[in-house]
């Protein structure tokens, strides 16, 4: 019986910010909620509550395609089943396809064909699950009017004739392959003459983790004081699990607290032919080699954030497939991303995953291999802590969140005119900020996402979190926000020193370093004063002690800004004596600003011609603060040629940064010079804080200038983080709250540190800040998506 589908999805009308707030551009659609129906792709899968691998490969790729994207597109299911595997699903299906009835195929094209709405159709394709039905499957992808997009799981090197003719013709029909590793690509090329422009690798995603303490997580489990091995997956005798069991003995002889997990029930497939004859002489054995106290079986189907924390407390993963042409495993990429060591046999993904200490590769149904290196892994920490962080940075492009990238962008490449990609607006998470704050403030470095105490604390990093911390309070006036104020604010307070200057470098016992007095420190007090500017701002809504003393440290903080002359030192300064002139205003504010923008419009005038409209005779880091600096001195003064040459400025540094729909910011590998400005800035090297910078900056010019491109840009530059960005990776990291420290030429630095975490924040609490803008213009239903631009990002995902 075919039943009627509602995917639990969203589906919101979308209502743009209006033009005239913004610009003269007029457009009669703004004030109407008009809804376009969106294309739909129809996933032709195995589904949960059906356990297998396919199923929870599909269910996770659906879960981040509808949680990275809105408004973009529909994704339907279709599950693949048998007479002897069917299944009552928690949603309801519009198409089931039953494999054992060769009609069921042509059927299910000819409604396919008939449906408008579906404009491409999706297989996870393994021999297993159409073993009985190639033919009717090759006839299927013949009548389908749709393109159709077929992922093989499973890539058999070698083939037969008749093998290889089923795949050719199946690769003949569809309009695009996906694969999940570089050697089966390169088989379908090689074995089986298919074109390479015809497939895609996108790898198999993995799960974003916090990386939580592993002896904190072997406490809540009752494991402490154990060495864990594991394995995990739907048992069966593929898995060859006995290898592990014949290689315990060694092992124990030389770690006595060893334990060995094996986590998940048995295949359900193997339960209805067999039942559970694999796990009973897996049971014998350990009874015949007296293992009872280092085997565990944790014989159930984990949820998610359970399977997750045992593999985050386990010392060294166990892969011991005994398949050679095993593609790629879930279970092996879950394990990596979870920091685990691997010991694993070669199949195609482990040879290619675990290269330059990432793992370690052994022979197929080889226990001595095994007791080897597993014994030298668990008597060297060190070097299954390196492993395990190898392995770590290795798979983090194949995260979930980047696996729906890539579908959604071959989506697009397929029919550029049916799909339009609009990120979806990640909800707040301070989590990391929180994590990254002591006491005494804001830890400088992160080793992935765990706060390093070495690495001390700054100043600079404490003053960009005071600004943070003081956007969200202005948003949510969440009174929790209030002790990390407090906190950044003493910070700052501690840094000032007698002679009315600022040290920017604390270690972690709260002594000034060395370093103080072998690095230039203005900026530093520039980015103090910017802080302190920003609090007084707010002080109608901060309590009186703290404004009182807001106020007074920011007085202290002036008396030597004169003697302050790098170029972002000074524009900081007068940000922060804009912000504080705002609730403090007067005339001594005024001279301050005066006298530093006009510093800067003397360096502008040297500096600029027809060509190169700038302060500098290059382009480094933290650009945008110049021209932001120059509009607040405008807002202040009302001095015209302060507007001009924020503009003009401004304009110019967009005209570099911004590329092919996205922003590429001036890379640190290499400053944009006045003499080789046309030459393209190279890859990598970008980093979070001149992309918060640029959008603190956009947000100002849309606002005085009522310039809708500024609006695009802004939107378009925080779509960097969230993935718009040359390598196509996230640079958020939503599990955690924390923000990768950099975009490099070909990986991302996962370290998340104070300065990328702070910075992220900052621009999105800024694009928080415009919508809310924009809703005291026009009337915005609860619930509905407001636009920027020519692409949406969700309301109702925003903190309020």
């Amino acid at each position: 019986m075919i039943n009627k589908i509602i995917l639990k999805r969203q589906n919101i009308p979308a209502i743009p910010i209006a033009k005239k707030a913004f610009g003269n551009k007029p457009n009669n659609s703004l004030l109407t909620n008009t809804k376009k129906e969106l294309p739909e792709i129809l996933f032709i899968t195995t589904y949960p509550p059906r356990e297998c691998g396919i199923a929870t490969y599909s269910q996770d790729l659906i879960e981040a395609l509808n949680n990275k994207f809105q408004e973009s597109f529909k994704i339907k299911i279709c599950p693949l089943e048998s007479n002897n595997e069917q299944h009552t699903y928690s949603d309801a299906i519009k198409y089931i396809l039953n494999t054992d009835y060769p009609n069921a195929f042509i059927n299910l094209a000819d409604q396919i064909n008939s449906n408008t709405n579906i404009k491409m159709v999706l297989i996870q394709h393994e021999f297993g699950l159409f073993k009985n039905n190639e033919s009717d499957l090759r006839e299927f992808i013949q009548t389908l009017q749709k393109p159709t997009i077929i992922v093989f799981h499973t890539v058999l090197p070698r083939p037969n004739t008749s093998l290889k003719a089923n795949i050719e013709s199946l690769a003949s029909e569809v309009h695009s392959i996906i694969v999940m590793t570089n050697s089966a690509a390169l088989l379908l090329i090689s074995d089986y003459g298919i074109a390479k422009d015809k497939i895609t690798i996108i790898q198999h995603g993995t799960h974003l983790v916090p990386h939580s303490d592993k002896e904190e997580l072997k406490i809540k489990y009752h494991l402490e004081g154990k060495k864990i091995l594991s394995t995990f997956g739907l048992l069966s005798s593929g898995k060859s699990i006995e290898t592990t069991l014949e290689a315990l003995p060694k092992i124990v002889k030389k770690n006595k607290d060893v334990l060995f997990l094996i986590i998940g029930k048995t295949h359900p497939s193997v339960v209805k032919e067999e039942g559970e004859r694999y796990r009973m002489m897996l049971q014998a054995k350990i009874e015949d080699l007296q293992l009872q106290n280092h085997v565990q079986f944790i014989n159930r189907f984990l949820p998610l954030p359970d399977l997750l924390e045992y593999l985050q407390l386990t010392d060294i993963y166990l892969f011991t497939s005994k398949d050679p042409n095993q593609a790629v495993s879930g279970t092996f990429s879950y394990a990596i991303s979870c920091g685990c060591p691997i010991i694993s046999t070669p199949i195609p993904h482990a040879c290619e995953v675990l290269k330059n200490d990432v793992g370690i590769i052994i022979d197929f149904d080889n226990p001595k291999q095994l007791a080897e290196k597993a014994n030298m892994l668990l008597l060297d920490e060190p070097l299954r802590i390196n492993m395990g962080l190898n392995g770590v940075h290795r798979i983090a492009p194949t995260s979930w969140e980047n696996a729906a990238i890539a579908h959604a962008i071959l989506f697009k490449k397929i029919k550029p005119k049916d799909f339009i990609l609009n990120y979806k607006l990640p909800k707040v998470n301070l989590n990391h900020i929180k994590k990254l704050t002591t006491s005494f403030g804001m830890i400088q470095f992160s080793k992935i996402n765990q706060p390093d105490i070495d690495s001390g604390y700054t100043l600079d990093d404490n003053a960009r979190a005071l600004v943070a911390l003081c956007q969200h309070y202005e948003l949510t006036k969440d009174s929790n926000d209030l002790k990390y104020i407090q906190i950044y604010f003493d910070f700052i307070k501690y840094c000032l020193q007698n002679d009315l200057y600022f040290l920017n470098y604390i270690n972690e016992e709260y002594n000034f370093t060395k370093q103080n007095y072998k690095t230039n420190l203005e900026d530093s007090n520039g980015r103090a004063i910017w802080a302190l500017g920003y609090l007084n701002s707010i002080s109608n809504i901060l309590h009186e002690e703290l404004a009182k003393d807001a106020a007074l440290t920011m007085e202290s903080a002036l008396v030597n800004v004169f003697e302050i002359h790098s170029t972002r030192a000074m524009a900081f300064i007068i940000k922060g004596v804009y912000y504080y002139n705002t609730k403090n205003a007067s005339e001594k504010n005024i001279s301050i600003i005066k006298k530093l923008a006009n510093r800067l419009v003397q360096m502008y005038k040297h500096e600029a011609d027809k060509e190169w409209n700038w302060f500098e005779s290059y382009l480094t880091y933290g650009n945008s603060i110049l021209p932001e600096a120059m509009l607040c001195a405008w807002l202040a003064t009302d001095e015209l040629i302060y507007k001009e040459i924020a503009k003009s400025s401004f304009d110019f540094l967009l005209s570099k940064i911004f590329i092919a729909n996205r922003i590429q910011v001036i890379s640190n590998k290499g400053w944009l010079n006045k003499k080789n400005q046309l030459e393209p800035n190279p890859l990598g090297g970008e980093q979070p804080i001149d992309v918060a910078y640029t959008i603190l900056a956009l947000e100002k010019f849309a606002i005085v200038f009522k310039n809708e491109e500024y609006l695009e840009k802004m939107e378009t530059a925080f779509k960097w983080f969230l993935g718009n960005n040359h390598l196509q990776q996230i640079i958020y990291n939503p599990c955690t709250g924390g923000c990768y420290d950099g975009l490099e030429d070909n990986y991302i630095n996962l370290n998340q540190g104070a300065e990328s975490t702070v910075s992220y924040l900052m621009a999105r609490l800024t694009i928080e800040k415009t919508f809310k803008k924009a809703e005291k213009t026009i009337p915005i239903p609860i619930g509905n998506t407001i636009k920027l631009g020519k692409s949406s990002l969700l309301k109702s995902n925003l903190t309020h």
